[in-house]
């Protein structure tokens, strides 16, 4: 879905060489829900996304921590969508509308526009990331449990942190390495998106 470069009409376009329509969606679900076209003038990395997306994955990443309790207070990716949309809202107000200049010819503004979908949904893969995507903490989180409940060794903060990094950053480091096959490919549509994605339109 990532190579998809639409017309001014939205759908439509210049046949690939397999006589196929290259920018239609293959899949009528994802065609319905998913719009295939972009506005790249909507910024999306503002001061504002960064700002409650930071706060929120931290924030995420320390309520579902405690998974371990008879009765768990688990936040998932709906709570967190509905939680920051209000807030960013609110900062598009309160926020200055003016440009800081942190070296020539690098400027960002704290207040760009009224907020918009693009900052909402990089704020909720932020805290998504924080809280491994709604399941409860980071999975390497375990290991250092089961270590010092069921073994009774010590683990020290530092080792432990450098475990639980770097088994995340694997993660999305498999990712990215995999995108090729499970992101770019047309047909490789993932039905649990399409819900995130029509409560975003």
């Amino acid at each position: 879905m990532a190579h998809w470069v639409a017309d001014e009409r939205g759908l439509g376009g210049a046949d690939d060489h397999h006589g196929h329509d290259q920018h239609q969606v293959p899949v009528e679900e994802v065609h319905l829900t998913v719009p295939a076209t972009d506005d790249p003038s909507v910024p999306a990395c503002t001061f504002r996304a960064w700002a409650i997306g930071l706060l929120s994955c931290a924030l995420m990443s320390f309520v579902n921590q405690f998974s371990y309790r008879t009765e768990p207070l688990m936040i998932g990716q709906m709570e967190v969508k509905l939680l920051v949309w209000p807030l960013g809202h609110f900062l598009a107000r309160v926020l200055p509308r003016r440009t800081l200049r942190l070296a020539p010819g690098v400027e960002f503004s704290l207040n760009p526009r009224p907020f918009t979908v693009k900052e909402h949904v990089i704020i909720c893969i932020f805290a998504n990331a924080g809280f491994a995507f709604g399941g409860g903490n980071a999975y390497a989180v375990a290991v250092v449990d089961i270590v010092r409940v069921f073994y009774h060794r010590s683990f020290p903060f530092l080792a432990a942190w450098l475990l639980v990094v770097t088994t995340r950053v694997l993660g999305y480091g498999w990712a990215g390495l995999m995108r090729k096959y499970v992101v770019e490919p047309a047909h490789m549509w993932w039905p649990s998106a399409l819900a995130l994605a029509s409560l975003f339109r």
